[in-house]
């Protein structure tokens, strides 16, 4: 009962954990895109101020060179040296953005800005009213240090930290809040086909014991068929119990593999499964080579029970059933209602059902999944809506 609660358990626990990586992926996206836009906006924010304090001091050195570029433009036949400063390098240009005279590290000159950054040089351009020596245009530059870059990116990424731990932290708790009613239900629903499988066994073993044990032989015509149709509902219930049983009891059973004749176990099910597909018309067509693997019994009857349950429930009356058995590659094939593409990846989801007229709770195909891939079994589903269901298994 322990190993049958702690099962349940874990698997609440995984579809939680797929619904949280699933919500954590969206979210994390979205948290990180506006990390980022918040970046980037504070670091356009910090640029523009940092230029706005280099504007004022430019400004006044603008100042002071224009002053020196009047005094040499009237008396330029007596001083022909043009005025340096040690606090900056400056260039002059005419009105045809054509250079004058300069004394600039970066000649790559932004004439529609006033003060921009450009391969760490801050650059400022300050239109003349006067056109002293033909200058139209004084350009200022400076070189950028670059701290105050630094001191913005560990600013960022200090605070971009802690907002991120703070977000997910945040995020952990709504998505634990928002999840609760999901696991309440899975629990609940796990309570319930445990406590159903409980009680299905006592009743199920009498049926199925009585139909075998009476006489067809002395009954009339009439009787037969009803006990026919008693004999279809039990075994359509064994099939959906011996699942509800394994989930629940046999599972953490411990594996007794061994080696499978798989044709004859393909054929002692399809005998069993005989009369579920008689009612419906369905016929087996089989092509069976001698073939073995190393398994669980009892949990690869669960494999075929499951294939051939499902290949009769949603089938087609009349239709068929191709089972194909090559070395090391078995097949189910039926003609029945199939799935559409996009469904496909969620046909071994636990509860998952696309039909709600036919079919149980919706366990069967995630019980095979879980058996094929503790085997290491590959599992391919081709499916068509209105053409049928392919199921292939290869190891």
């Amino acid at each position: 009962m322990l190993v049958s609660r702690n099962k349940a358990t874990n698997s609440v626990l995984k579809s939680e954990k797929t619904s949280l990586l699933r919500f954590f992926s969206l979210y994390v996206t979205m948290i990180m895109l506006l990390i980022t836009l918040s970046s980037l906006f504070y670091y356009q924010t910090q640029e523009k101020l940092f230029l706005a304090q280099q504007r004022a001091t430019l400004t006044k050195y603008a100042y002071i060179q224009t002053k020196r570029l009047k005094v040499l433009h009237h008396y330029f036949y007596e001083r022909k040296t043009y005025p340096r400063d040690e606090r900056f390098k400056s260039a002059i240009y005419d009105i045809d953005l054509k250079k004058i005279f300069s004394l600039l590290e970066n000649t790559n000159i932004r004439f529609d800005e006033d003060i921009y950054i450009d391969n760490n040089y801050i650059h400022f351009v300050k239109s003349l009213d006067v056109y002293f020596l033909g200058a139209k245009y004084l350009v200022l530059e400076i070189k950028d240090d670059g701290l105050w870059r630094d001191t913005i990116w560990k600013t960022i990424l200090g605070y971009g930290t802690l907002a991120f731990i703070l977000f997910m932290l945040f995020g952990l708790y709504l998505a634990k809040l928002f999840l609760k009613p999901m696991r309440d239900s899975i629990m609940l629903l796990d309570r319930f086909i445990k406590d159903t499988t409980h009680e299905l066994n006592t009743p199920l073993s009498a049926i199925l014991a009585n139909i075998e044990m009476m006489d067809t032989h002395v009954m009339v015509e009439k009787n037969r068929k009803k006990l026919t149709r008693i004999n279809i509902a039990a075994k359509t219930v064994s099939t959906l119990y011996k699942d509800l049983t394994y989930l629940t009891l046999e599972q953490e059973k411990e594996n007794n593999d061994e080696k499978l004749n798989i044709k004859h176990i393909i054929l002692d099910r399809v005998e069993y499964f005989d009369i579920l597909a008689k009612s419906k018309n369905i016929s087996f067509k089989l092509n069976l080579d001698n073939s073995t693997i190393v398994m669980d019994r009892r949990k690869f009857v669960r494999v075929v029970d499951n294939f051939l349950s499902n290949a009769i429930k949603y089938n087609i009356r009349g239709g068929k059933i191709d089972i194909l058995l090559i070395d090391n590659v078995l097949s189910f094939k039926d003609t029945g209602i199939g799935i559409s593409e996009e469904k496909i990846p969620f046909m071994f989801d636990r509860y998952m059902r696309f039909n709600q007229s036919e079919g149980g709770f919706g366990i069967g195909l995630s019980i095979v999944k879980k058996i094929l891939d503790e085997y290491h079994i590959n599992i391919e589903v081709q499916s068509k809506i209105g053409v049928g269901t392919k199921m292939v298994i290869s190891w």
